[in-house]
């Protein structure tokens, strides 16, 4: 198992272009389902929102780090785990939301902001744990991660979108509309292909080590979502905002670090396959739990 620390999953400058631009695309069409308004969540009703970026990230960042520590995984399987919970919510959280009858509004108002504060929380959270463990801290020094280009690339995939997709939304609302109805239900189907571009002339190497990564990453996501769940419920949150906080935290942007992934540390094995199966399987619990929560009174 030792050499899945130095396997590379092999992906040419091609299609990393596709990667850049399909997510790039992703996060256009979530911005067009954000206001300005969605902001002003936080001046009105700043409890769940601040809640909500609470369990994302400060404490599953933190989680995650003491469920390394104690499972001691691979050092590259344990940079992807640090990796994906330093992404913000993945862009189909708030499809999952609505699914469930949880608070789409505070979802979406949750998305926004998560998204612009993944530009320096995303980088920091993962330099900062991958850093703080051992066995991961040696893997950051042959790899000299870069902090500048790091925060550079998530603002271009992250920030540049978002922006552009609000300020179309806000000039041209009809016709935002109108594309992100297309965009939306396609946001999955991208992420798909992203995984299978990515891992097409790798079938061997995926198959070879997917086993090491299922029970860590299905455990890793059950966690994150019973975190956001477990906090909003401290915090006496109503039953809808409880489930939109347990998969707003569940669901990640496993696309976003795929595409880190490969840009910093060459296809990684250990990180490439874990975020890959993440990305994967949060589609599966999130729906799942989705439609559970759909057909579920509101409880106490």
């Amino acid at each position: 198992m030792q050499e899945l620390d130095k396997v590379r999953i092999n992906f040419d400058s091609n299609g990393l272009w596709v990667l850049n631009i399909a997510l790039g695309i992703v996060m256009f069409g979530v911005a067009l389902g954000i206001t300005f308004d969605d902001f002003s969540a936080l001046r009105k009703q700043p409890k769940p929102v601040l809640i909500g970026v609470l369990s994302q990230f400060v404490l599953l960042p933190f989680i995650t780090f003491i469920l390394v520590v104690l499972l001691q995984p691979q050092p590259s399987i344990a940079l992807g785990m640090f990796m994906v919970a330093a992404c913000p919510g993945g862009n189909i959280s708030n499809f999952m939301t609505h699914m469930a009858k949880g608070n789409t509004a505070l979802s979406i108002s949750l998305t926004a902001i998560a998204t612009f504060l993944a530009i320096v929380m995303t980088p920091f959270n993962f330099q900062f744990y991958s850093g703080l463990y051992g066995p991961t801290a040696e893997i950051l020094r042959t790899v000299q991660l870069n902090s500048y280009e790091l925060i550079k690339l998530v603002v271009l995939i992250l920030g540049i979108p978002l922006i552009l997709g609000m300020l179309l939304r806000y000039k041209y609302e009809l016709l935002a509309l109108r594309i992100s109805k297309v965009l939306k239900p396609l946001s999955i189907l991208i992420f798909v292909a992203i995984v299978i571009i990515a891992f097409s002339k790798n079938l061997d190497v995926f198959n070879t080590y997917i086993h090491h990564v299922l029970t860590i990453g299905i455990l890793h996501n059950i966690i994150a979502i019973l975190l956001g769940y477990s906090v909003a419920r401290l915090f006496c949150l109503s039953f809808k905002n409880r489930k939109t906080l347990a998969i707003e935290t569940g669901i990640q942007n496993s696309g976003l670090g795929l595409l880190l992934i490969f840009t910093f540390f060459d296809g990684l094995g250990g990180m490439a396959i874990l975020a890959a199966f993440w990305g994967i399987w949060h589609i599966i619990s999130g729906l799942l739990l989705a439609l559970y929560w759909s057909n579920k009174n509101e409880v106490k």
